[in-house]
């Protein structure tokens, strides 16, 4: 492999004027100097490197405001993991790495799996539009084209398997001008190379029929029957949920603070809670890929976050967007840094409209601000103009882990022995992580068999009960389990028709759950439009109930998310008829 070092020093030099340089140290392209802001970062690394790139770069220029936060603090510090030596250490708890963990547990290997945050699932993976692509803008020969295009066609069996609800509803590109339609044909040959089968041609009269809510002024479309849509987040905590009910270890509010390297290998990995020695490390952390990239001593990639912002709807929005759609050739048409959002028919019943995309040198920067709300629902309305701002319940922001080659890291290390990356996990990574998941878990299992090779896990169980969801139920089945059990007769979010015993399954499950936005992520109280305002108490009085804890320990998320403090009224103390007292807390 040749890189042209020549050809990009001349590029660096003409945009930054020989305040940027770049080496080749050990066959990685390495970018060092200094730029006027983060923006001119991101430049330099654009310059160096692109999806065509066969090289690999690592930019190391620096900016004025170079001092990024640092990831929050975990709390707990403690010995509980000292002196373990898994098989794997497995870093991350995202789709990603909750889709290796499962197809890990296929083999009877000792898994430690450990997360930083208080629960799976809190950065990109529960922060994106839950689209099943089907790879439409990807290119042969990248790693995200030959993973998505696996991952897609085996998310109906993993679905099926983990009791997670999925459609296939395919996706309309939709365009202006009636002469647009016979041009539409010509790419047909075009889609079939590129591996998507039953792609159509569209007229106004078949595109308004399938979509009522598509602008009129775009005539046609094409249709790639391959899209569909599921729950992030509850894709990635039921994996996650099915890999320790068949025997990985999980370790939440777990933190790698470094590592002992020697001779290209790993010896131990130092935690908040001890220092364990595993005999190969999987890195799926997401945007701080590169951090454990760096404490193992195999940097030779970057990563420069990019955050989207997304906008949900009421579900009376519903009527509108039956599947997935967006407009070409109209404002909302893709950026070379963004696939251009699109607005989504989710699972659960709502229209999510989003995301947009911006470079950001935070790798937690969550969040959101007006204009960008504003733009991202203005982009998409050009495709559906009947989109009212009024029917936005919420929004949110996610972090994607971007590399310069804009493409997946699918390997093992390239300067340490016992490691695996999986890196620059951005869209479509959520379609692609079943696939990802089955090559990272081939690579550890060569590494491993280099010493004693994993025998099958006889036991191994890939199906996974769900919480049963007593609204969407039968009215037989509904009355049959409430007769069971009567907690589930019991609705505590009236939006969502959530029930007690719903919340009480979710307090239950193999991944611990103690939080009301934990709550909220498995059985959805709080999604509603009202967004817990009325249900949010009734949670958290069950939680404390079901834990065992006070009303004031119960928190929203993760540390530092306390909702109460001290009660603020106090009823006063009574006699009763017989001399005793009564008082509490209102």
């Amino acid at each position: 492999m040749r890189i042209p070092l020549k050809k990009i020093n001349r590029a660096l030099k003409k945009r930054f004027g020989g305040r940027v340089q770049a080496v080749v140290e050990r066959g990685v392209l390495v970018l060092r100097g200094s730029a006027e802001d983060w923006d001119g970062v991101v430049a330099a690394g654009r310059l160096a490197a692109s999806p065509k790139s066969r090289w690999y770069t690592v930019n190391e220029v620096t900016w004025p405001g170079a001092a990024q936060r640092q990831p929050k603090p975990v709390p707990q510090t403690d010995e509980s993991l000292a002196g373990r030596a898994p098989d794997v250490l497995l870093i991350g708890a995202g789709v990603t790495g909750a889709a290796i963990a499962r197809e890990l547990m296929r083999w009877n290997v000792d898994l430690l799996w450990v997360e930083k945050e208080h629960d799976v699932a809190l950065h990109a993976s529960s922060r994106n539009d839950g689209m099943v692509h089907p790879g439409v803008d990807l290119h042969k020969g990248t790693a995200k084209y030959h993973y998505n295009r696996l991952g897609n066609r085996m998310y109906g069996g993993v679905c099926a398997a983990l009791g997670v609800p999925f459609r296939r509803t395919g996706q309309y590109l939709c365009f202006k001008g009636r002469a647009m339609r016979p041009l539409l044909y010509f790419t047909l040959p075009y889609w079939k190379w590129l591996g998507l089968s039953g792609v159509r041609v569209l007229g106004d009269k078949a595109l308004h029929a399938a979509e009522p809510g598509v602008d009129e002024a775009l005539h046609c479309g094409l249709f790639f029957p391959q899209a569909g849509i599921v729950c992030p987040y509850g894709l990635t905590i039921a994996m996650a949920e099915n890999a320790v009910q068949n025997g990985a270890h999980l370790s939440l509010d777990t933190c790698v603070t470094g590592m002992d390297v020697e001779n290209g290998r790993i010896l131990a990995v130092h935690t908040n809670r001890g220092t364990v020695r595993p005999r190969i490390v999987i890195n799926a952390a997401g945007v701080f890929c590169e951090d454990i990239a760096q404490m193992a001593q195999d940097h030779f990639f970057s990563i420069h976050p990019r955050k989207g912002t997304n906008a949900i709807l009421d579900k009376k929005a519903k009527r509108m967007v039956r599947t997935i759609y967006s407009g070409m050739g109209t404002t909302a048409t893709k950026t070379v840094h963004s696939k251009g959002g699109g607005i989504v028919s989710t699972v659960d019943g709502n229209v999510l409209v989003g995301p947009d995309a911006v470079e950001t040198p935070e790798k937690e920067d969550f969040s959101t601000s007006v204009q960008s709300v504003r733009a991202t629902f203005e982009k998409q309305r050009h495709a559906a103009p009947a989109l009212r701002e009024s029917d936005i319940i919420t929004y949110f922001t996610g972090v994607r882990a971007a590399t310069y080659e804009e493409d997946f890291i699918i390997r093992p290390g390239m300067f340490t022995e016992n490691i695996i990356h999986a890196a620059g996990i951005q869209s479509p990574g959520l379609t692609a992580a079943p696939a990802i998941a089955q090559e990272v878990a081939r690579l550890a299992y060569g590494q491993l068999s280099a010493t004693t090779p994993p025998a099958r896990n006889a036991a191994y169980d890939p199906t996974r009960r769900p919480i049963p969801h007593v609204a969407g139920l039968p009215d037989e089945a509904r009355a049959a389990l409430i007769r069971q059990n009567p907690d589930y007769g019991e609705i505590v979010c009236r939006c969502e028709e959530v029930s007690r015993g719903e919340i009480l399954d979710a307090l239950r499950r193999p991944v611990p759950c103690d939080t009301v936005d934990g709550v909220k992520r498995r059985v959805r109280p709080g999604m509603g439009r009202c967004q817990g305002g009325f249900c949010g108490p009734l949670v958290t009085a069950i939680i404390a109930e079901e834990k065992g804890i006070s009303l004031e320990q119960v928190r929203k998320s993760g540390a530092g998310s306390a909702q109460l403090l001290r009660p603020t009224k106090q009823r006063e103390q009574k006699t009763g008829t017989e001399g005793g007292t009564e008082d509490g807390a209102l």
